[in-house]
């Protein structure tokens, strides 16, 4: 009895590729600090009294989410199917059954779940970007579970999980997470902007970024991780995880020209917020869309995200929600984007057979892909909608007026991200210069 059990987990271990995992880990890694990225973007561009509770809003988010993904999250979007499409099971409910040798594909299924964790977890962050400066760090603290169980979890299940609805009986494509994160995200931050309201000052007051070199390096990280969200996604190394690599890097680039470019010629100047901004929208439209096209596919779409990106930011002054980071005029917008030109752009070599509507495909793959994007859109709009107006009534979602004003990083955390005042120990300035002067003159 024993030896048949020790050579049955032999046989699943031998199925592990360890190139595979190898690669995978890697990649688990670089997703990961992508959230930490995602802060520090964040974080230089919000004023300089909320710099703090811009990085614990990501910060925060990698424990809630963990703690949800692992308890239930990753069984109900990775279990088998429930009926309909809709939602898994709960087999795996607390990661019950999956031991170090139990396979997905050719890597430790704890693994393919720690990676699918990671994209859980910077899909929150990011709506976290559209409240900016006004929202109670309490009731992110509840929203934040509600919304990776109800919105996340599901539409994964969709898109990813065994007999998904858009997966399996829709057809739409979509490799990376242009649904489950980047649309879900933007329509999202769209629903918690019109639940909380516009900020005080909002098209009045200058809200410039305050620290524009923490928002590149932000951006710089988040796209060297980007290579690990989207080439991971291959789950293996291989030649597709080859070819989402470069179609990442390539749309990135494109997207960065295409916002400067719009830049110059209505501003008359490129600027750095705009070339972080410019890469982020291409990465963001190259992640649904990275192992279906071919390269041309992919320079194209990053040259489309950040033009649109770069017009579609400033919709919110003309139609009155305050998105404060541009969740909405970058990842919803840019996800559409990705996601619809699928249908257009989608090469049989990639796909291993479905083409675009530039390849002879004719229109039925761009038809599947926007029923994907207007389904999903419309649940994550609704259902955050719906939490955000339950924790408002009951908790109350919006900081207080004297919270927003005097800034959340002291109302709230009481700290403080920059202390001009104070240098060594904690003396003030002029008290650390006057003792140094009379040290000097005690030992002159």
């Amino acid at each position: 009895m024993e030896t048949s059990v020790i050579l049955a987990a032999a046989a699943q271990a031998a199925e592990i590729d360890t190139g595979d995992t190898a690669w995978l880990l890697a990649a688990t890694a670089l997703v990961l600090l992508m959230t930490p990225g995602l802060a520090l973007f964040y974080g230089g561009m919000v004023r300089t009294k909320s710099v703090l509770n811009m990085l614990m809003m990501s910060f925060v988010s990698i424990a809630l989410v963990t703690v949800v993904w692992l308890a239930a999250g990753y069984s109900l979007a990775f279990g088998e199917d429930s009926g309909g499409g809709l939602i898994g099971d709960l087999e795996h409910a607390g990661m019950a059954g999956l031991g170090p040798d139990s396979v997905q594909g050719t890597v430790p299924t704890l693994l393919f779940a720690t990676f699918q964790l990671t994209f859980a977890i910077i899909t929150a962050a990011l709506i976290s970007g559209a409240i900016a400066d006004r929202a109670k760090f309490g009731a992110w603290l509840v929203f934040v579970p509600l919304w990776a169980l109800l919105v996340y979890v599901p539409v994964a299940h969709w898109v990813w999980g065994p007999g998904g609805w858009i997966l399996d009986k829709l057809g739409a494509l979509d490799f990376a997470g242009g649904l489950p994160v980047e649309i879900t995200s933007g329509a999202s931050g769209l629903a918690l902007a019109l639940v909380l309201g516009p900020r005080l000052g909002f098209k009045k007051d200058a809200m410039r970024p305050h620290n524009l070199p923490m928002v590149m390096l932000g951006a710089g990280l988040l796209w060297f991780g980007w290579f690990g969200f989207n080439a991971g996604s291959a789950l293996g190394a291989n030649g597709l995880a080859a070819a989402a690599f470069l179609n990442t890097l390539a749309a990135g680039c494109t997207g960065l020209l295409g916002w400067l470019f719009v830049e110059q010629r209505r501003d008359g100047h490129p600027t750095t917020l705009g070339a972080a901004s410019g890469a982020v929208a291409g990465l963001v439209a190259i992640t649904p869309s990275c192992g279906s096209v071919s390269l041309l596919g992919a320079l194209v779409i990053g040259l489309a995200a950040g033009v649109v990106c770069s017009y579609a930011v400033g919709w919110k002054f003309r139609l009155g929600y305050d998105d404060s980071l541009d969740v909405v005029g970058v990842h919803l917008v840019g996800g559409v984007i990705g996601t619809l030109l699928i249908g257009v752009f989608a090469a049989a070599e990639m796909t291993g057979g479905t083409e675009g509507l530039l390849y002879g495909g004719g229109l039925t793959q761009l038809g599947k892909q926007l029923v994907a994007v207007v389904a999903v859109g419309t649940y994550a709009f609704a259902v955050t909608y719906g939490i955000g107006k339950l924790i408002d009534k009951t908790l109350g979602f919006r900081a207080d007026e004297e919270q927003e004003h005097t800034g959340l990083d002291l109302t709230v955390h009481a700290e403080s991200a920059y202390d001009h005042g104070v240098l060594g120990h904690g003396a003030p300035v002029s008290a650390s210069v006057s003792a140094s002067s009379q040290k000097v003159t005690s030992q002159a």
